[in-house]
């Protein structure tokens, strides 16, 4: 954590400006039982679910004091079926020997559902085939009926869909924050490269503290 926080992350003092309520969207990514719970598919792998944890209670935090601000929150979640599974993505497991490996977060499987956070009435929610929050949705349709200029990311992992839906944002027009300690990887070095080439070339960082402080 002391690593990551010796990144440059925006002046608690600033956030207040930067992030108004009525234009700012909390993006929650992929808080699901595949990726989160113990008797998901990450769980049955043996990934240390821990650091995933603390995240969300974080995360947990952000929506309530975004909700008590006025701020949009969004809900990211994959869903696939064999039928939308891309060639690409199939030909990459096969290659990589985890032929079948494609198969996560199943329409018709536990694994696809919300785990331990839901959204509730008035918020977005956002079903995709992969990583980025964008494509293939209509994710930016709806941020832009609401007027929506500023996306707060957060959720798991950092290196994959986080780090996919904040570049998406970027490359149509959204400033983009990322809350340092409110998105994990299972791997603490990726998180932290991750952070890294996020602030360096689309984002600016924040805290969960300070986040809750300004949205106060």
């Amino acid at each position: 954590m002391a690593e990551v926080l010796d990144l440059p992350h925006v002046a608690a003092g600033n956030l207040e400006v930067m992030l108004p309520p009525a234009s700012t969207a909390l993006v929650v990514v992929d808080i699901q039982k595949d990726f989160a719970a113990a008797d998901g598919l990450a769980g049955t792998f043996g990934v240390d679910l821990e650091p995933i944890e603390m995240v969300i209670d974080r995360i947990e935090a952000l929506i309530a004091a975004a909700r008590k601000a006025g701020v949009t929150v969004a809900f990211m979640r994959v869903v696939t079926r064999p039928e939308t599974d891309s060639t690409a993505l199939k030909t990459l497991m096969a290659r990589r020997g985890s032929a079948g490996g494609e198969a996560i977060c199943r329409a018709d499987h536990p694994g696809a559902d919300y785990y331990r956070l839901y959204p509730e009435a008035g918020d977005i929610e956002i079903e995709k085939l992969l990583f980025d929050s964008f494509h293939g949705t209509d994710f930016d349709d709806q941020l832009k009926v609401r007027g929506i200029e500023t996306l707060v990311m957060t959720g798991v992992t950092t290196e994959c869909c986080v780090d996919s839906t904040a570049r998406g944002a970027f490359h149509r027009g959204y400033n983009v924050f990322v809350v340092s300690d409110a998105c994990a990887a299972y791997e603490p070095d990726l998180h932290i490269a991750s952070l890294k080439v996020m602030q360096k070339n689309l984002a600016l960082l924040t805290t969960c503290s300070d986040l809750v402080e300004a949205w106060s």
